[in-house]
């Protein structure tokens, strides 16, 4: 935190510390920075105490807001525009309405209770006219504002919902309550598009989401046509950002498709989305689909996993008579829709001839003179909700300019190193006989043969005496083993290696991954090798170079080493490689949430 911050901080707490001493409320816990469950993101304050009516446990959400003046965003009723601050910022509002709805879905001790989890966004430096359109929105019980000019309100609401008794109980029994496992994205995707179950969007994932729409408005009142990028790292909520606005522009009759570069991806939400449904399967569809679509055919094209996208959408399949006429496939994209979405990671490009990244899309669009709105997500949603796990492998694996650390643990996710393969096996294994999603994948470091004619796979992942297959190859099952597409989602998937792309873009509860020698440590850090790589498009030095491979290598570890929603286990072919981990996790905080396992997970 800057030193900006400390002091606007200091200033915040110190209003609302002095608020809740002239209520008598002396006695109630203040829970600062309070960490969301299973994200990386913090509410400002929780005030945990005894409601005076039933005498049970209550809770108030505090957002403190320094902001002095503020308005609506182009008259938008969820984004707001402030004075000295770049671009839209969530209505504050709606922002602490999600927390507390977050909350709610997520904390055992709130299950099937009332509503024992209020908010309010308190803006202690504003009177009411100069902040008069954030009263447009109608409050709720979760949503209610504040300013300094309402403060005899502010107190009197406290004590409405706030006894004059120690918050102390109340308190422990919100830090120590078990954590549900959240809304699995593919498995509640049927429900978001078909029976009106929202995912609930926090901070810059909301923001998202209504730029979206509201671009889509806008394109629709003034024929006007805009892009909008999403950038953000694994697990910060993408993809429940693409179904969101999928399922609600739906609802709204638009003309929409969702696109990906992943045959997996797309297969697996075709499964789940649409299941039972042929109309929704077809909203489903790939990058290459789009080669002679109609230019603004649809209202909004959603690119999800953008950085899959490639120069162009020929193929080995593509007709003589479309490869003549071919386009850059970002041109195609681009022109499909009056306003195409890209949702990307720039860390998770793999393949060779993948270029998606915010600086080539919004160069593009620029040069075509279009708007485009750029929302970078910082939340994190797997991994436990841990940052600094995602930074720590981002630094191992030197993918940025930050050097390897040693990690201790920060109480959100579970990392730990392996001995052997048996060890990391039978270590998934016993996850997932407890109902929670386990999976074991690799670097692509040894050979892929094609099914045996009996119907078996070839356990061509041999390491000393242990061996298992890689996935199926292909989208047909082989006996009980499923397609590729589903392997990150079919209960049967264990017990085959996954590789990057079918690995990429999905998550489980437990990632177990096997760091092949083409990524091993030497004299104190990590460096590839290219021969040690089976993946055939690594095969041609003059069609990829040196440079390239060693920085596809490193994303491919950064992909598999990221999908863990509670926790990663590793393990490396190489001894020398070994230790170097080994000097590098050195756990002394244990995972501190509580999980109860959801044994209803895809």
């Amino acid at each position: 935190m800057s030193p900006a911050e400390r002091r606007s901080w200091s200033r915040s707490l110190e209003v609302l510390g002095q608020d809740l001493a002239d209520a008598g409320l002396g006695q109630v816990e203040v829970l600062v920075e309070y960490h969301l469950p299973l994200t990386s993101k913090r509410v400002d304050v929780v005030l945990a105490g005894v409601d005076p009516k039933t005498a049970e446990d209550s809770y108030v959400v505090v957002e403190l807001k320094q902001w002095s003046s503020a308005e609506s965003y182009e008259g938008s009723e969820h984004l707001v525009a402030v004075e000295h601050v770049r671009g839209p910022r969530l209505h504050p509002g709606v922002q602490v309405e999600l927390y507390c709805e977050y909350l709610t879905d997520f904390l055992g001790i709130l299950a099937g209770h009332g509503s024992p989890v209020r908010g309010v966004a308190y803006l202690h430096n504003a009177v009411d006219r100069d902040v008069s359109d954030l009263f447009a929105r109608r409050p709720t019980e979760q949503s209610r504002i504040f300013t300094k000019q309402r403060r005899g309100q502010f107190l009197d609401y406290l004590r409405t919902h706030l006894a004059p008794k120690s918050g102390v109980g109340a308190a422990d029994r919100f830090l120590t309550s078990s954590v549900r496992p959240s809304r699995r994205l593919l498995a509640y995707a049927a429900q978001e598009l078909k029976e009106r179950s929202h995912f609930t969007l926090l901070d810059e994932q909301r923001v998202a989401y209504e730029l979206v729409l509201h671009a889509v408005e806008r394109a629709r009142s003034a024929d006007h046509k805009s892009l909008v990028v999403v950038s953000g790292g694994p697990g910060s909520g993408k993809s429940v950002i693409a179904l969101s606005v999928l399922g609600e522009l739906a609802r709204q009759q638009r003309t929409v498709m969702h696109a990906t570069g992943s045959r997996s991806f797309t297969q697996t939400l075709r499964r789940y989305a649409g299941r039972g449904s042929t109309r929704l399967k077809n909203l489903f569809g790939y990058f290459n689909s789009f080669m002679s679509a109609e230019r603004n055919g649809l209202d909004v094209l959603i690119c999800d996993e953008a950085h899959r996208i490639r120069e162009t959408s020929v193929n080995r399949f593509t007709p003589k008579a479309k490869r003549d006429k071919a386009r850059p496939q970002i041109d195609e994209l681009v022109a499909a829709a009056r306003v195409p979405v890209f949702l990307l990671d720039e860390h998770q490009v793999v393949k060779p001839g993948e270029l998606g990244n915010v600086e080539v899309i919004s160069s593009y669009a620029k040069q075509l003179n279009l708007d485009v709105e750029v929302v970078e997500l910082h939340g994190q949603f797997r991994c436990g909700g841990s940052d600094a796990y995602e930074q720590w492998v981002v630094d191992l694996l030197g993918l940025d300019s930050g050097e390897p650390w040693v990690w201790t643990g920060d109480g959100r996710i579970d990392v730990r190193l392996a001995s052997s393969p048996e060890e990391l096996e039978v270590f998934l294994a016993t996850k997932q006989a407890a109902g929670l999603t386990a999976r074991l994948s690799a670097g692509y470091c040894w050979p892929w043969s094609d099914p045996r004619p009996n119907d078996t796979l070839v356990a061509d992942v041999q390491i000393g005496g242990w061996s298992r297959p890689w996935n199926v190859k292909s989208d047909r099952s082989v006996s009980e083993a499923p397609g590729s597409a589903f392997w990150a989602t079919d209960p049967n998937g264990f017990g085959q290696i996954g590789c990057v792309y079918t690995a990429q873009g999905f998550e489980y509860a437990w990632s177990g991954v096997i760091i092949g020698p083409d990524l091993v440590a030497r004299d104190g850090q990590l460096v590839t090798r290219r021969e040690q790589s089976k993946d055939p498009a690594f095969r041609s030095r003059k069609s990829v170079s040196d440079a390239e491979v060693d920085l596809l290598i490193r994303n491919t570890y950064k992909v598999l080493l990221t999908r863990g929603m509670r926790g990663t286990a590793i393990y490396s072919t190489d001894p020398e490689t070994c230790e170097y981990l080994a000097s590098l996790v050195k756990v002394t905080r244990p995972v501190e949430t509580s999980y109860e396992p959801d044994l209803s997970e895809v």
